[in-house]
């Protein structure tokens, strides 16, 4: 009888990663990777890592069939969005954090009316789709519409994604539709003040990605061969989290890479108690952010810049007084393909995972502001309570090929010193020492529940 073998594919940034699955034992069977060939011909690279993973599956399996190949993407910088709101506070940072929870990067963001200096900047910026949104159902429509005439009479090139108030939805696909810019008509992004709907633009935004980013990313060949790229590869890893979620198991990912540092959350994350009233707009229920200062190599002195030279020396430990900090920072940054080898390379990489993990969950998490009343002192919750989390989940080269991966997730913690981050207080530990989360993602498309239980064998405790 043949194995049924169910093959997902990640074109990361800097590797093609390869996972084969055996869908009747529900288990891992191969693995393999390559480096990513994206300034030549991606297909390069993955027939490079195809054929080891064939090998491999040749000497364990007698027989076998690959019965569905299904792929991410995050090379060429991944989904790279604008988005275009209302009010900053409001529609504005409706349209980043839907963008964000679709697995993009949001390059720009703008509010108001656009000017003729933002429709210049607009056109010298590398992005790959323009979110549109503005005004709740029924309120403001003004700047939505006028902003959609700027953008018609522009002849933007890219796909639009139409998520604004939606009486005056039609309209605005019909401006843009009459200039021949390609455009998609989403539900509102926030329908009412301070109520996000983020899973109808997400998906609108994975239909988009489908069917033009690949394309332009020169990887129209790749889809013959391995079937459709389906998201991408950020979506993947929030999939992966969300099923890793079921039975409130709430989740949070952190993945620090060369140039970001991604946190995945998954969860309510409302106030725990009567007394503290939640402020300002509720959060998605799966949340992303995306540190673009927070990163191992290729922003390596941006990190520098966000973190206190004495949190540095604390990291470094004793070490500290040998190394020149800044020439290190800069040094990666300027070769990123930069390996640590020697013992004091291996501290200051690692002193920067710290760094790169503290200061990414202090932004990702909610806060509480203390206010004093005649009634008394009150508590405020901005953004995610995350205190109860019950996972976290490291992954990105550095967590995964640590000699001590604790040392860089604890510093997520909930700190006695700052009571007012609402930080995870008693999670578990876990690291993805195979890189199994996108493809994760990729099979719970399909298959779920061997998704959920190759991640509980495989996710490592620590």
């Amino acid at each position: 009888m043949s194995t049924s073998i169910y093959l997902t594919i990640d074109f990361g940034s800097t590797y093609t990663k390869l996972t084969a699955i055996d869908l009747d034992k529900g288990e891992i069977v191969a693995t393999s990777r390559a480096m990513t060939t994206v300034k030549t011909d991606v297909l390069v690279g993955f027939n490079e890592a195809f054929e080891e993973l064939k090998k491999d599956l040749d000497k364990k399996l007698k027989n076998y069939k690959i019965v569905k190949k299904v792929a991410c993407s995050s090379a060429a910088g991944g989904l790279k969005i604008i988005a275009i709101g209302l009010v900053p506070e409001l529609t504005t940072e409706a349209a980043k954090k839907a963008a964000l929870s679709s697995g993009a990067r949001v390059i720009k963001t703008y509010a108001f009316n656009l000017t003729d200096k933002d429709i210049k900047e607009i056109s010298n910026l590398p992005y790959d789709m323009l979110l549109l949104t503005g005004g709740t159902n029924g309120g403001n429509r003004e700047y939505i519409l006028n902003n959609a005439k700027i953008l018609a009479k522009n002849n933007i090139e890219k796909p639009i994604v139409v998520a604004g108030n939606e009486e005056v939805s039609e309209q605005i696909i019909e401006i843009f539709k009459n200039n021949n810019i390609e455009c998609y008509k989403s539900e509102n992004v926030m329908p009412v003040v301070n109520k996000i709907n983020v899973l109808p633009v997400k998906e609108v935004i994975r239909e988009v990605f489908m069917r033009n980013i690949v394309k332009a990313k020169g990887m129209e060949n790749v889809q013959k061969i391995v079937g459709d790229i389906i998201m991408p590869t950020p979506t993947a890893v929030m999939k992966a989290a969300e099923i890793f979620s079921k039975d409130d198991n709430n989740t949070i990912v952190i993945d620090i890479g060369g140039a970001t540092t991604d946190v995945h959350s998954i969860g309510k994350g409302l106030p725990k108690t009567n007394d503290i009233q939640l402020k300002g707009m509720e959060e998605p229920y799966s949340k992303r952010t995306v540190e673009g200062d927070l990163g191992m190599r290729y922003s390596a002195l941006a990190l520098y810049e966000a973190a206190s030279l004495n949190k540095i020396r604390e990291y470094l430990g004793s070490k500290d007084s040998k190394i020149n900090i800044r020439e290190n920072f800069k040094f990666r940054q300027e070769n990123p393909d930069f390996v640590a080898e020697t013992e004091d390379d291996i501290v200051f990489d690692e002193m920067m995972a710290m760094l790169c993990a503290e200061i990414a969950m202090n932004r990702h998490v909610g806060t509480l502001e203390s206010i004093f009343s005649p009634m008394g002192t009150l508590f405020v919750q901005n953004g995610k309570d995350l205190t109860d989390v019950k996972y976290v989940i490291g992954t990105g080269g550095i967590i995964n090929n640590s000699r001590n991966p604790r040392k860089i997730l604890v510093l997520t913690l909930f700190n006695e010193d700052n009571p007012l981050l609402l930080k995870p207080k008693y999670p578990k530990f876990l690291v993805d020492k195979t890189y199994i989360m996108s493809a994760m993602g990729l099979l719970a498309n399909d298959y779920p529940d061997i998704a959920y239980q190759i991640m509980k064998e495989y996710l490592v405790e620590i």
